[in-house]
């Protein structure tokens, strides 16, 4: 059994996502922070990397986007309520 660049990817977009998850559960991380939101969009990209590359899911494929699309609103919406929160005397 041969490993790809794509496989390995799609290997670590999942660890990136259930790490996120459980340090999340454990309270380590917060759910509007940065990092959670970054873990979850790069272990997105990787598994929509593995799919694209390896063996093709749609099903997989859209989970994957809206995983990304929600971890993208959820980093533009944390630098939008830092920004304001700044401005507040």
């Amino acid at each position: 059994m041969s490993f790809f660049w794509y496989d390995w990817a799609g290997y670590l977009g999942v660890a990136l996502v259930l790490l996120a998850f459980f340090l999340l559960q454990d309270r380590r991380l917060q759910g509007n922070g940065w990092v959670y939101q970054s873990m979850n969009v790069l272990g997105a990209v990787g598994v929509m990397l593995s799919l694209l590359f390896g063996s093709f899911n749609l099903s997989a494929f859209i989970m994957q986007v809206a995983w990304l699309l929600i971890g993208c609103y959820g980093i533009v919406r944390g630098i939008r309520q830092r920004r304001e929160a700044r401005r507040l005397p």
